[in-house]
């Protein structure tokens, strides 16, 4: 029980320097399997993200966070000229490898994919100039930098690095799961997914750790159909377990003002509508959209 409650992820997973969830190659094939491609994003999200980014005049857009390149692969279809960092090469290979078999596109061809680590990110990444149009952190994504200190100073340090991506006038998208929900009830919001749309069946399990009576960490266990990698075989249950630091609403509101210095605009979604603290609607995730003003 107790193993149950305290293994932060999968077996084989690394666990040195930022952690890399999906190190061990299967999660990644699962998640990537779980998620499914670009055609699998829901109206909804693909339209609300094409048309942020098209309303503010984005042209550059750097997908902080693009795990298999689900998000940056849409983006380059619409017309978006991409750059695409991970800190996970086993979730990269996924996007290397649909660039490659895309490169006699133009726009897949100059489709820059890097490793990079949110930590060290200007020393990862050559920042273009004065910045990128926009830069977006989704899926809820950051959640899984942990506060190897118990002070969020890695939060802090991260989205100062993210925030520094992005031009002046330009945009920050960044979510995270209603954490505020989970804490109170133990268990996330019912609804569907805005994400994306899956046809493997699935469970997932929640849990909270508390160090010292603080939240400290969300763990989902993923139960997923998974078919047989052949012609040959019979689907299999796949299990494993990704873990978040949880972000209530306000502080982490509070975090991304101060990332950028206080100069910024700043606006909140839930499931990509409006959200009112109290509102009747309880949503699954919470979109944060900063416009950078200094």
């Amino acid at each position: 029980m107790v193993d149950s409650i305290y293994r932060t992820r999968s077996l084989g997973v690394a666990a040195e320097g930022l952690p890399d969830q999906y190190a061990d190659g299967k999660a990644a094939r699962v998640w990537q399997l779980y998620i499914g491609d670009t055609r699998s994003r829901t109206a909804e999200y693909k339209s609300w993200l094409v048309g942020l980014l098209r309303d503010q005049r984005c042209q550059t857009v750097l997908d902080v966070a693009c795990g298999t390149g689900v998000d940056s692969i849409m983006l380059v279809e619409e017309g978006f000229t991409v750059t695409s960092v991970d800190a996970s090469d086993k979730m990269l290979k996924y996007a290397l490898k649909e660039r490659w078999n895309r490169r006699k596109e133009e726009p897949f061809d100059n489709w820059v994919i890097e490793e990079a680590n949110w930590l060290a990110l200007a020393q990862d990444l050559q920042k273009p100039g004065d910045g990128f149009d926009a830069v977006i952190c989704l899926g809820n994504s950051f959640a899984h930098l942990p506060d190897f200190k118990g002070d969020q100073s890695a939060h802090k340090q991260a989205l100062k690095n993210i925030a520094s991506m992005v031009r002046p006038g330009g945009i920050l998208v960044i979510d995270h799961r209603n954490y505020d929900y989970i804490l109170e009830t133990g268990c996330a919001p019912p609804g569907k997914n805005i994400y994306y749309k899956s046809d493997l069946t699935k469970n997932i399990t929640t849990s909270v750790l508390l160090v010292n009576n603080k939240p400290s960490m969300v763990t989902l266990d993923y139960t997923v159909q998974v078919p047989p990698e052949g012609n040959d075989g019979s689907p299999e249950l796949s299990q494993f377990r990704l873990s978040y630091y949880p972000h209530r609403l306000e502080p982490f509101t509070e975090l991304l003002k101060n990332a950028l210095q206080g100069q910024c605009e700043h606006s909140v979604l839930g499931d990509f509508k409006p959200y009112k603290p109290g509102q009747e609607y309880t949503p699954c995730y919470f979109i944060h959209v900063v416009k950078k003003t200094g």
